[in-house]
């Protein structure tokens, strides 16, 4: 019987290429024994790679690093960051490896990006290993977020290796193949701007225009153009993050993005009851990277990323700093325009009604889910049900039913639309009790709650008979939620 040839797969290397001081040559630690856990057939497709393949022995081995196609030049990248408000000078991918870039279906050019292949010179000491939960956990997010409609990278695939990890057990270890417009970060820069070298600050910027933002290279100063490019994607992508309730937990500069996609799912979750001054993470003593602090951290992160395109911005510093600090001043602008107009979608409101009367109606609806501990997704699902006239699904949720009366009342007479409401609230999202139960069983070797609990958020805003568990809140019981890093 003959059998087919492999696929012809071309991976391009232009960031190795061109940007060679911020590229380390590596090669992934060989996996004994790769099986794949969940595969992302679709976004298989989409890249010109075949699922059936991918799944084959060559397609492992590919997946976790071990098979390298011809022309690749598999790196580490290379990049700086503010951590948790300290500066560190190197960091760059200690457990991760750049395989080279695809283009997809639209002609994009799309990272093809590993984490948990095996330590690097960047590791710091670590393994540079990951386990199947912490994998398993950033599929489940992105995955949601992409069908949320929110910038995200994508995961490709979470393959077993067949190696222990040790963290405080032996676990068994993984590897996530995700892909994402590029993996260059406010971090990037810093490490570009920290050499001292503009030739090669002036490369990375010219890679990052021409990867993310071609608009900015026929304007007069490019290098502010391009700034103001990444101000307008965060402000957006945080605005998206607040309006669904997610909690990012690691808002470091190098989990900064320059296309303005979300990156890094370590400890992230989304809220359940809404208080802005939320935390997840398990290393987050201080709270910086709480819910409600999300759109000052990332203007925050911004003005590094100005700070490090100084000297391309103007060669005299002081007319650098006016005009970055002029361009920044914008973050803030866009992201009240991008809530707000999210908010007004949300509450379901016409079109052409007063910005101010929307935005009161917003904030004094969050107030009350405040007081009272309302869950942040399942309020604005059940005020859809409201708008159709059964009210007693949302009142339901309150203790303060004379403030929620008034509100009501006010927000009924301006006529709200559910099934626009219905149609940016989601039903589903990775309700935190629902992910641990997933991953548990997924170590334990049952993916069955895993692949339920994808069925569901992949598929967030259409209500489905027998999924019902999955817009629950969690069980009273559940307790407080911490998640970690999973290095």
């Amino acid at each position: 019987m003959s059998v087919a040839p492999p696929p012809t797969i071309a991976l391009g290397n232009r960031f190795a290429s061109e940007l060679a001081e911020l590229a380390l040559p590596w090669q992934a630690d060989a996996a004994p024994d790769p099986q794949v856990l969940v595969l992302n057939e679709p976004l298989a497709t989409e890249l010109g790679l075949d699922p059936g393949w991918l799944r084959s022995d060559e397609g492992r081995r590919l997946l976790v690093g071990n098979l390298v196609p011809e022309g690749a030049t598999p790196v580490a990248q290379a990049y700086a960051g503010h951590q948790f408000g300290w500066y560190a000078p190197r960091l760059g991918d200690g457990r991760a490896l750049l395989l080279g870039e695809l283009a997809d279906a639209d002609g994009r050019l799309r990272d093809l990006h590993l984490k948990g292949s095996g330590r690097t010179p960047f590791s710091r000491g670590a393994d540079g290993l990951a386990a199947v939960g912490p994998m398993l956990r950033e599929y489940v997010v992105s995955e949601a977020m992409h069908a949320l409609g929110i910038p995200t990278t994508r995961s490709l695939a979470v393959v077993a290796t067949g190696r222990q990890v040790r963290r405080e057990t032996l676990l068994p270890g993984a590897v996530l193949a995700r892909v994402a417009g590029s993996h260059l970060r406010v971090g990037t820069f810093q490490y570009a701007r920290a050499t001292d070298d503009v030739d090669l600050l002036r490369r990375l910027a010219d890679h990052a225009i021409a990867r993310h933002h071609p608009g900015a290279a026929a304007a007069e100063r490019p290098y502010l153009a391009l700034f103001e490019a990444v101000v307008a994607v965060q402000a957006s992508l945080v605005a998206r993050w607040m309006l669904v309730g997610f909690v990012h937990g690691v808002m470091n500069t190098d989990n900064t993005t320059i296309s303005g996609e979300t990156i890094d799912y370590g400890p992230c979750a989304f809220l359940e009851a809404f208080d802005p001054a939320t935390v997840y993470s398990s290393i987050d003593e201080s709270g910086r990277y709480a819910y409600g602090n999300q759109p000052l951290v990332a203007e925050w992160n911004l003005a590094r990323l100005a700070e490090a395109l100084l000297p391309l911005i103007d060669d005299d510093p002081e007319t650098a700093v006016a005009l970055a600090v002029e361009s920044l001043g914008a973050f803030r602008r866009r992201y009240g325009a991008a809530w707000s107009a999210g908010m007004r979608a949300k509450l379901g409101l016409p079109e052409g009604l007063d910005d101010a009367v929307a935005s009161a109606l917003g904030d004094e609806w969050l107030a009350l889910l405040r007081r009272d501990h309302v869950d942040h997704t399942s309020s604005f699902r059940a005020l859809g049900a409201a708008a159709r006239g059964d009210v007693d699904l949302a009142r339901n949720l309150f203790l303060d039913l004379a403030g929620f009366d008034a509100w009501l009342e006010r927000w009924r007479a301006l006529g709200p639309d559910p099934d626009a409401m219905d149609r940016v609230n989601p039903a589903y999202i990775p309700r935190n009790h629902l992910v641990e139960e997933a991953l548990a069983a997924a170590t334990d070797g049952d993916l069955g709650p895993l692949e339920r609990l994808l069925d569901a958020v992949t598929d967030p805003f259409g209500e489905r008979p027998g999924l019902e568990r999955y817009a629950a809140p969690a069980p009273q019981d559940f307790g407080a939620y911490r998640t970690f890093c999973g290095t």
